[in-house]
């Protein structure tokens, strides 16, 4: 049996309890060893075997699997953040059911909402933004053509770009270029809930210096979106004292 779990963002309590108690009886764990915070580790076995995948191949990981499984073990498949998220985790699944051995998932914190919680924000507040991208720059990995930066610019909203730090000017550029207005706010996340997280607000048109300034190029997610700055929004219909829910009358004035 293959347990594929996400380790959450950065800080090693971040993982759920049901991805712990996973790694506490799993006879082999891979972990990507690049991203994952190597606390966990604290959590295995005694005499578990681990592996550290940033030294392996996509063949190389199916081959530990592979004889753990001949042995009758339990190997976790520990992935940074959100397993679901730039996890590479379905190439894994589709060669796992050609060998007919079983797996299933555990979700985890991705790093946008980490960031997040480091900035206190919300994505989602009323008449400013409703929605939520979670999008990259193309790199040694392609985007496809419909899913440029330009594109999703457009729609102005909030938006949590991954993978993109070291090419943070290009972005700026191509955000403007969208649609956004060069003073939209904008923030960058390093190591989101790590012990040495670093964070930063600045806009869009600043996003380049900000994180020359500061050296981060690398293992940062990018935020943009009205959201981040201290602008006006609507209060929540759900908690309005008019508003009736299935839980509470509406109370009068």
């Amino acid at each position: 049996m293959v347990y594929f779990v996400g380790a959450g963002c950065g800080a090693a309590d971040l993982i759920t309890i049901r991805g712990k108690n996973m790694l506490e009886k799993a006879d082999v764990i891979i972990y990507a060893g690049s991203l994952v915070n190597p606390e966990l580790l604290k959590y295995a076995k005694e005499n578990a075997e681990i592996h550290n995948s940033a030294y392996m191949t996509l063949e190389d990981v199916i081959d530990v699997i592979r004889q753990a499984e001949k042995q009758g073990k339990i190997t976790v498949r520990l992935h940074t953040g959100e397993p679901s998220l730039y996890g590479a985790v379905r190439e894994q699944m589709d060669i796992l059911d050609e060998l007919e051995i079983s797996y299933e998932s555990c979700p985890g914190v991705s790093a946008c909402f980490g960031a997040a919680a480091a900035l206190n924000l919300e994505y989602t507040l009323p008449e400013v933004s409703q929605s939520l991208i979670i999008t990259r720059m193309e790199g040694r990995t392609g985007v496809p053509e419909k899913e440029s930066i330009e594109s999703f610019a457009a729609h102005r909203t909030s938006m949590a770009i991954y993978l993109s730090a070291g090419m943070i000017g290009e972005l700026s550029k191509r955000l403007i270029r969208g649609g956004y207005d060069k003073d939209t706010p904008a923030a960058i996340v390093y190591k989101a809930t790590w012990k040495d997280e670093k964070k930063f607000i600045c806009t869009i048109e600043t996003l380049e210096q900000t994180a020359k300034e500061n050296e981060i190029s690398k293992i940062a997610v990018i935020l943009v979106g009205d959201v981040i700055g201290k602008g006006k929004y609507e209060r929540s219909r759900l908690y309005a004292p008019e508003f009736e829910t299935e839980y509470r009358k509406v109370r009068s004035k």
